[in-house]
Order: C-alpha cells, then structure tokens, then sequence
C-alpha cells in the first residue's frame, strides 16, 4: 500500500483540513454550518475522511452541484422570500 492509499482513509480534524484545502478554519465551520462539505460528528468534532473531501473537491471544480449545496441555496432563497 503507497502512502495516497492510506491518505484515502484518513480521518481530519477541522485544522487538518483547513491546511490540506488552504483556508482558515473559520471557512470550514462556515462551509460546515451551510452544509457545504462532507462530514461527520464524533461528539462534539467535525471529522472528515480524505477520500470524501477530495470527491466533494472534484464535483465543485467540474461544477456539478452536491445535493447539500442545492439544499442550502434553496433554503437561503425561501428564507429570503
């Protein structure tokens, strides 16, 4: 097993992915409160799996839409109207 295959099970915590996508944390808990990104809860924590982050990263750069982030947009629009 190559060093990208452990990667991909990796489980990160809301700095660890704050460094891997380079922004600050307070982006993460902002993109986490809107449902934006793919992620768990252990307790209290955000977790998040490599493998997740890099799928969710792929969609957003090919442009296709999440379902969470249709689900949000649509929620910010009825809350607007």
């Amino acid at each position: 097993m190559d060093r990208f295959d452990e990667m991909k099970d990796k489980v990160l915590t809301v700095q660890e992915v704050s460094t891997y996508l380079r922004v600050h944390p307070s982006t993460i808990y902002r993109m986490l409160k809107k449902n934006l990104l793919p992620a768990f809860r252990v307790g209290s924590d955000w977790r998040f799996t490599v493998d997740a982050i890099d799928k969710w990263r792929a969609s957003v750069e090919s442009g296709v839409r999440t379902p969470a982030a249709t689900t949000s947009q649509s929620a910010q629009s009825d809350a607007r109207d």
